[in-house]
């Protein structure tokens, strides 16, 4: 008898919520569910796969161990359950796993633990080393020392944090519902699955993820979505699927492994929501198709076509009642993925529309220069992170008001475009010519004599040249942030500080060092993820 084929060796993350560890009401543990989950692990890890168990559970075990009816609202009560429970926890893993014979390990992290650079490189490499010698990393936010500061916000990001930390291959959300409906399923009986999402910002205006998770838990439908989005724009292939079955795990790798054997996969060369910058030229829509629970399930119709057309064989049985997110085809670089999504935003920097039209194209390197910017908002050092953001005005009536160049900008998006993509056709510092003629000192009173038409420029500047004297004074037009409002579109690391950017905004490269003493960047902010596109 031939031996069954496996999948080839990938890197799995399994996230189970609260409500798939402890009862609701009782609290007790549900040992069904954890043992079922304990020999899911053991057998991915006997065909070749390396797989990392984020769990919660923690304040619910203390819960019980305590016997505290209800969740406590109160930060420090939560705080002490999760210390009682944490330990607790871990050993009831450590039980289960070791009844197979599997090592296990504990990681507990906060954003504060993997905010600076080095000690998330240094989580990186524990987790490359647990996986190398077999061991299965349970990963928990540790709560006893989180703040609302320092949170991921609840295990389901966690576990997307987690899954592009170490490059995994799969993200599995295990949940009380088989994949994301329409609506509740619970409350609408016409609520539909949906099979395949290949883009996440327009599957949200197609279903209602209003439903709150359990009592015990902090999530709900919302913070999966969020998950996803941050798995698969690190190229991680994310799956929403029911705790009450884990062994669909295996159904479900080895269906969509089947749907990639083929000349043209189906799988493949398809964008998330946030793999371009570019919208969709048509948004997806539902076609409904029959669900193996006598519901309906629907899919995207661009994937149906691109499924239609392929060559590759069809796939083995029938297909297991799941959730896809398609991983962006373009992933976000490590650095990238850590910027947008692990550290927290010391501050903001405004740009206008040319910057974001520019910066949403992959070409451009996500940097941006000063002529790009029009303000900054709070203090931040340089090498922090910082928000990425665009202003609009707050009604019709106040676009009147502005002056004419803050009209150029806000009435006519592509008149901001033109000049700051086209200062960005080259990446060498658009420095000045001097005139042969003048010396070195008088080389900054002889700017005057170049062409006033400024490539780098934003539209509502207003460049004067440099004076003589050792008082640099820089004009620029009146910012009317009265009538403004503004839109967070992406976040970056800063080159300089606040107050640095603040005095070279709107202007060339080349003034940075003359006004600054100093130029170590000609970009004022670099590694910028935009996740919001230029509409």
């Amino acid at each position: 008898m031939a031996r069954p084929r496996h999948p080839p060796s990938q890197t799995i993350v399994i996230k189970l919520g609260t409500s798939s560890i402890v009862h609701e009401t009782t609290h007790q543990p549900l040992l069904s569910t954890l043992s079922a989950i304990v020999e899911t692990v053991v057998h991915l890890r006997a065909q070749g796969h390396k797989v990392v168990l984020v769990s919660s559970g923690a304040i619910g075990v203390g819960l019980k161990r305590m016997e505290v009816a209800t969740r406590p609202k109160a930060l420090s009560k939560k705080q002490a359950l999760a210390a009682i429970g944490q330990g607790r926890l871990i050993a009831l893993w450590d039980n289960l796993f070791g009844q197979l014979g599997q090592p296990i390990a504990q990681i507990l992290l906060t954003r504060g633990d993997i905010s600076d650079r080095t000690r998330y490189l240094n989580a990186v490499n524990t987790f490359k080393e647990l996986l190398s010698m077999g061991v299965v990393p349970i990963v928990n936010e540790n709560d006893t020392v989180s703040v609302s500061e320092i949170k991921f916000g609840d295990n389901d990001t966690l576990s997307a944090i987690t899954s592009s930390m170490i490059h995994a291959d799969y993200l599995f959300l295990l949940t009380d519902v088989d994949g994301l409906y329409t609506s509740n399923p619970r409350k609408d009986p016409n609520a539909t699955r949906i099979d395949v999402v290949t883009s996440i910002a327009s599957i949200r205006s197609q279903v209602s993820t209003k439903t709150l998770g359990s009592s015990l838990g902090t999530g709900g439908m919302e913070t999966k979505l969020i998950a996803a989005e941050i798995a698969t724009a690190a190229g991680v292939m994310t799956v929403v699927t029911s705790s009450k079955d884990p062994s669909s795990i295996f159904r479900i790798i080895e269906y969509n492994s089947s749907l990639k054997s083929g000349a043209n996969t189906p799988l493949t060369g398809l964008q998330s929501g946030r793999s371009s910058p570019e919208p969709p030229s048509v948004a997806p829509s539902i076609t409904p198709t029959p669900s193996q629970h006598g519901e309906q399930s629907v899919t995207p119709t661009p994937l149906t076509d691109d499924i239609a057309s392929t060559t590759s064989p069809s796939p083995r049985g029938p297909r297991p009642p799941h959730t896809l997110f398609l991983p962006s085809s373009l992933p976000l670089r490590d650095l990238k993925s850590w910027t947008s999504h692990t550290l927290h935003p010391s501050g903001s920097v405004i740009v206008d529309f040319g910057a974001h039209h520019v910066l949403s194209k992959r070409e451009s390197g996500g940097r941006l220069l000063a002529a790009g910017v029009l303000g900054v908002r709070g203090a931040f050092a340089s090498g922090q992170a910082v928000r990425i953001l665009i202003r609009k005005h707050r009604s019709a009536e106040a676009s009147e008001v502005g002056a004419s160049s803050d009209k150029a900008e806000s009435g006519s998006p592509s008149s901001a475009r033109a000049p700051y993509a086209d200062g960005t056709a080259t990446t060498a510092p658009n420095t000045p010519e001097i005139n042969p003629a003048a010396s070195l000192s008088s080389s900054i009173s002889t700017l005057d004599q170049l062409s006033t038409v400024d490539e780098e420029m934003t539209p509502s500047v207003t460049l004067k040249p440099l004076p003589e004297d050792d008082s640099v004074v820089i004009e620029r037009a009146t910012d009317g942030t009265v009538d403004w409002e503004v839109e967070e579109v992406g976040r970056g690391l800063a080159n300089y500080n606040s107050a640095q950017i603040e005095r070279v905004k709107g202007l060339r490269s080349s003034y940075i060092a003359q006004l600054l003493g100093y130029a170590d960047s000609e970009y004022v902010v670099e590694n910028i993820t935009i996740r919001v596109p230029p509409t």
